[in-house]
């Protein structure tokens, strides 16, 4: 996260069990047939887009898909224009690319790194924000939300979702059974991952084979161990990767990576397994899953819901540990940004509603979701847990830091099997050698910054 400081949240006891239906795969999903244009009494002025046809393309799937669907479909209800919503594949700029180089380009994607922004701006790929998109999101959005949007000063994107991506979910029987506690430092951490281990159970659940989850393990190590200037010097690459500050923070890492026993299915099970099967394995059988936690941000509810888990009871959660002689908690998010492919009415319409909070409201309500909307209503949010996430987020307004690989180039910060997710790849295989894995990191990051 980028701005001046640390957002903290308090524990987190319990979130509500979020809609786990999937829909349908496909080119293109039609959201629904046009609509008149109806005035919804909040204000939110729009224009009569009856007979018009808008793309708009995003990774989501599942029920990030449905229910980003239900916002689409109050937009077509409110201008009469007809949405389909572009499945597209991960990294989102080279898709893009793809779509632009056959002159099919879809009118708004949703884009889940800072750096793919500054990339596509590069590319001359974007369009500003209009005036109603921009008032919308200068009513709304805290400073530091508006900057990660910008480039150069031009506003282009509109953060319409956002992550808490520091928690570690535990089965709550395995946790029981073992006489363990929430820790709350790293050194905590490791104890009660021992004193799981003990009672026969697999202490951790790390999905290696998706090289994101560990850069996020990276990132809140570094955060609480660096502290945010040095986490921003980083994400900047003013300083190298051989930097003595990431030798630490890795050295943290491989006091668990290094001890394969406490990964469920050991290194190589780690690295064959996928973030949503990381989730599920560790609360499918009770006490006798597979694993006791597993990192990962609020998101992780929707996988969690589909093992019948109850979310609160059989699981719950804790922020993740300080790291360590007087850090702090850390809390990195994350988030998506609605960016205009286009020119048109159209495309800046619906950033303009995308930036509203009419629009965090739908997908609020659903669960599965967090928006840096100040306007959004907290009573919105199906429940205590994440209206306490949603406001800890609001009240930090620009106190806060964003995912580092995602403000990195996409070379290197969001290809999978390239860059930083392979080089952590390499770590988790080997976290011995810590050198080495510097020299690749600072390698890869320094020919992506060039580039």
């Amino acid at each position: 996260m980028r701005g001046g400081g640390t957002l903290r949240i308090g524990a987190v006891t319990a979130v509500a069990v979020l809609m786990a239906a999937g829909c349908g795969g496909g080119s293109h999903t039609d959201i629904g047939p046009s609509h008149t244009p109806s005035a919804a009494g909040d204000g939110l002025s729009l224009p009569n887009l009856a007979g018009q046809k808008i793309e708009v393309a995003a990774v989501w799937t599942g029920p990030e898909q449905e229910n980003f669907g239900k916002v689409l479909k109050e937009f077509e209800k409110r201008t009469g224009a007809t949405v389909i919503f572009v499945p597209a594949q991960d990294p989102i700029v080279n898709f893009l690319g793809t779509k632009i180089a056959g002159g099919s380009p879809p009118d708004v994607a949703l884009l889940p790194q800072v750096g793919a922004i500054r990339q596509a701006v590069a590319q001359k790929w974007l369009k500003p924000l209009g005036p109603e998109a921009r008032a919308q999101l200068a009513k709304n959005y805290a400073k530091g939300w508006q900057d990660l949007g910008a480039v150069d000063g031009t506003p282009y994107g509109v953060y319409f979702k956002a992550a808490n991506k520091s928690l570690v979910w535990y089965n709550t029987a395995a946790f029981e059974n073992a006489g363990a506690s929430e820790p709350k430092t790293w050194k905590e951490f490791l104890a009660t991952a021992d004193t799981i281990s003990a009672s026969g159970v697999t202490p951790v659940s790390v999905g290696g084979a998706d090289g994101w989850t560990l850069t996020d393990w990276f990132e809140n190590v570094y955060l609480s161990q660096a502290g945010p200037e040095k986490y921003d010097r980083l994400a900047k690459h003013t300083i190298p990767w051989t930097d003595p500050s990431v030798t630490r923070a890795l050295t943290t890492l491989a006091e668990l990576f290094g001890k394969p026993a406490l990964l469920a299915g050991g290194t190589d099970g780690a690295l064959q397994t996928e973030f949503p099967v990381s989730v599920t394995q560790t609360f499918t059988g009770g006490d006798r899953a597979k694993a006791a936690m597993v990192f990962e941000g609020d998101f992780s509810a929707v996988n969690i819901a589909q093992t019948g888990a109850e979310i609160g009871k059989d699981a719950k959660v804790f922020p993740f540990p300080a790291v360590g002689d007087g850090g702090t908690a850390p809390v990195v998010t994350g988030g998506d940004a609605a960016v205009a492919l286009k020119d048109g009415r159209a495309a800046q319409a619906l950033l303009t509603f995308l930036a509203s909070p009419a629009a965090a409201r739908i997908w609020a309500g659903e669960g599965g979701f967090l928006s840096p909307n100040k306007g959004l209503d907290k009573a919105a949010y199906p429940n205590d847990v994440q209206r306490e996430i949603a406001a800890a987020l609001i009240g930090a307004g620009d106190d806060f830091r964003f995912d580092m690989s995602d403000q990195m180039p996409q070379s290197f910060g969001g290809t999978p099997g390239k860059g930083e997710w392979k080089a952590l790849q390499d770590f988790l295989k080997n976290p011995k050698d810590i050198a080495g894995t510097q020299a690749r990191l600072e390698a890869e990051a320094a020919k992506a910054y060039k580039g």
